[in-house]
């Protein structure tokens, strides 16, 4: 039985942590994201003690789970969030922005690419982030689903040179975009843009980008009920392709 199956998500905390938990092993991680869950690492004792502290009351009246650890470590070394109402980019709906639009007409050597360089673009997207969420361990399991085909990035450059990306889990017909890295303007909402015509293309249903913002509107995702989001899970993988993979022209996006 999954451990997350005994998570009741229709009574937990619409923001934040709905439980602690410290395995981020390959499998348990993407039973995760099955779930409607994704996970928020801590690799310091400082973060974890201030954790404990600040969630004390949720976990004693049990609004958050606490789920029994591996050996002696620490539950509290990785928050796992389903927030409610979640973004997400429905792909049916989805159209890239006007400002986006109009910055692509000038690239004409940008070009983006599907898991040509999973690794460098985890790399990018973990530097300078503060805290450092994405952790060794973290990264090590995503390696692990990518080499299974549940992982993907999506890249973008400029003739050779890599200048943004985005990586994320594929359950079924969603695709939960992880993070993203800009080293160049507008190259990371070029990556997501990418990734969801892509996924429209492979027959996906929606794009979750976890964390809502100006910078997710902007992309177009729309917040829906953690209850749709959950059904969208479930409604199964038939019918949906692998994503393609060629090289494009950025610039087609302009007049996506």
């Amino acid at each position: 039985m999954s451990i997350w199956s005994s998570l009741d998500l229709a009574r937990a905390p619409s923001d934040g942590p709905v439980a602690f938990h410290d395995d981020l092993g390959p499998e348990c991680l993407l039973d995760a994201y099955r779930h409607g869950l994704y996970p928020f690492p801590t690799a310091t004792a400082e973060r974890r003690a201030l954790r404990r502290r600040a969630y004390r009351a949720d976990v004693a009246a049990g609004r958050i789970r606490v789920l029994d650890g591996a050996g002696d470590r620490d539950p509290y070394a990785v928050a796992w969030c389903s927030p409610d109402p979640r973004p997400v980019i429905l792909v049916d709906r989805a159209r890239a922005q006007r400002s986006l639009r109009q910055h692509l007409r000038n690239r004409v050597d940008w070009r983006t690419t599907v898991d040509a360089c999973f690794d460098r673009v985890l790399e990018h997207c973990r530097a300078d982030r503060d805290p450092r969420w994405m952790t060794d361990a973290l990264c090590a399991s995503m390696r692990r689903l990518h080499e299974a085909g549940h992982a993907h990035s999506v890249e973008v450059w400029d003739g050779d040179e890599l200048i943004g990306g985005t990586y994320g889990v594929r359950v079924g017909r969603v695709f939960s975009a992880d993070s993203q890295f800009t080293l160049r303007s507008g190259a990371g909402k070029v990556a997501v843009a990418d990734l969801v015509r892509r996924f429209a293309e492979a027959g996906g249903t929606a794009v979750d980008v976890q964390q809502d913002g100006d910078h997710a509107r902007l992309l177009g995702a729309r917040l829906v009920p953690r209850s749709r989001y959950l059904a969208l899970l479930r409604a199964g993988d038939a019918g949906v392709g692998a994503l393609p993979t060629g090289p494009l022209p950025a610039r087609r996006l302009a007049d996506a």
